[in-house]
């Protein structure tokens, strides 16, 4: 999966003279002069690479590892085996922690800066909103992160770990100011436009994403928390209306800006195969009729090309210019009807949410209205008592949210669905920190394991 990696870093080369952060020893991190590097970038451009970059590493090692985790996928042969059974290393992780600090936080960073000085206040909402999004992801899978000291540059190359806690609030923080920013009747001499692969521009949009985002952090929260879930609940109002809103990244047509499932299958084809999975299995039990549209099993592992991807893995998620999804409609309404369960335990009403929420996902996917129809009378009823509603649910949420890392979160939240480890007692709970963080900055970087401790709301 090199080649749309290697355009990152060729923007990366040309947007800024990166300075050395806490993350992983390589190309990025390794140079602190770079005199091709210009003296000033626009905000257009570094915008543009920031949300490839986000793209990108979501949708590559982040799904990969957390759905091979989440069972998914099914790790056939070389690495990814080793990590389907658990066969994980701090090594592991030093690709994907530089992926995530300097293609995306660094670059963001240098976004909000330049809009900041310009009064530029669109964009310094975007790059809030974009870093509000980064940090929920990356303290879901890690827990306590670098942050307040880690994007500082050659003054501080050992930066503190700031507590998984503490940062849920800064996230809500960056979201505020970010939504103040787009909602100034003033949006700055430059403003996001074509370059914006998320949302074209559009002020309105973005907003809702913000609010998408806090609706996940208090949602995170809401197991015994009512409060919480009441907040994740008016956050989930001001959020997308339907599934044109999603926040997405779609990737382009071209060998070297293509989708990063669409690349590791063609380049990796039987690594990982797709119709031998716990998921799989549900869907063909339950008569999904997504299946079809997340698995081709005649070509599952082969290295022979079928229409427009490689291997065993769907259309919709394996064309060279699919999605990567960040935060959807669907999840909204699934959360949604997670929230009213805990707050009033009305398990008819939130019944009534949990099916739009299936047919939302399905509409999207393009299955047709009979087959919604007919899946939805079939699997779309709730029983009580709560908890066991809330484990219906979470079964279908994690079969719509498929390939997304918010399946991680769903599993560890609701302990839903039953998943059976593969090896061992236990699945994990987390990822490891980087060797990179290990050896640069050990006296920093918490003591962890696979299992311990867990994120926060891990409970």
């Amino acid at each position: 999966m090199k080649l749309f990696k290697l355009n990152i870093i060729i923007c990366c080369i040309m947007l800024i003279t990166l300075c050395n952060v806490s993350c992983k020893k390589s190309f990025f991190t390794d140079v602190n002069q770079n005199p091709n590097a210009p003296a000033s970038v626009s905000p257009a451009l570094v915008l543009s690479t920031v949300e490839a970059a986000l793209g990108y590493t979501q949708g590559g090692d982040i799904s990969r590892y957390t759905s091979l985790l989440m069972q998914q996928v099914y790790g056939n042969a070389s690495q990814s085996q080793a990590y389907y059974q658990y066969a994980l290393n701090a090594g592991t992780f030093d690709n994907v922690w530089p992926d995530l600090y300097t293609s995306v936080m660094v670059n963001d960073d240098t976004l909000k800066n330049l809009a900041d000085v310009g009064h530029y206040n669109a964009y310094s909402g975007v790059s809030r909103i974009l870093m509000a999004y980064t940090l929920q992801i990356t303290v879901d899978l890690w827990g306590s992160i670098p942050y307040s000291q880690a994007l500082i540059g050659n003054s501080q190359l050992k930066p503190i770990y700031d507590s998984d806690k503490g940062l849920y609030d800064t996230i809500v923080s960056l979201i505020d100011v970010g939504i103040a920013q787009l909602n100034d009747p003033d949006p700055g001499a430059l403003v996001p436009g074509v370059e914006d692969f998320i949302y074209n521009g559009d002020a309105a949009k973005w907003i809702k994403f913000g609010h998408a985002i806090k609706a996940r952090i208090y949602f995170h929260q809401s197991k015994g928390n009512v409060a919480m879930a009441t907040k994740a609940l008016d956050e989930i109002a001001l959020a997308f209306a339907d599934n044109s809103e999603n926040a997405q990244y779609t990737f382009g047509n071209a060998e070297t800006s293509s989708n990063p499932w669409y690349q590791f299958n063609e380049q990796r084809p039987g690594d990982i195969t797709y119709s031998n999975t716990t998921i799989a299995m549900w869907m063909l039990q339950l008569k999904d009729p997504r299946y079809s549209i997340y698995i081709d099993s005649l070509n599952d592992g082969s290295a022979g090309q079928s229409g427009k991807h490689f291997g065993g893995l769907g259309d919709y998620y394996a064309s060279i210019n699919s999605p990567v999804e960040f935060i959807t409609y669907d999840e909204m309404l699934f959360m949604k009807a997670e929230a009213i369960l805990r707050t009033t335990g009305d398990i008819s009403t939130a019944q009534t949410v949990f099916r739009t929420a299936i047919t939302a996902n399905m509409q999207k996917l393009g299955v047709p209205d009979a087959d919604i129809t007919t899946y939805v009378n079939a699997q779309g009823n709730l029983t009580g008592p709560v908890a066991n509603a809330i484990g219906q649910l979470a079964l279908q949420e994690y079969i719509a949210l498929y390939l997304n890392p918010e399946v991680f979160t769903l599993w560890r939240r609701t302990n839903n669905p039953p998943l059976t480890p593969i090896t061992g007692n236990a699945i994990p709970r987390r990822l490891l920190y980087p060797q990179s963080e290990l050896s640069y900055n050990g006296e920093n970087t918490p003591k962890v394991t696979l299992f311990t401790p867990k994120i926060f709301w891990d409970n």
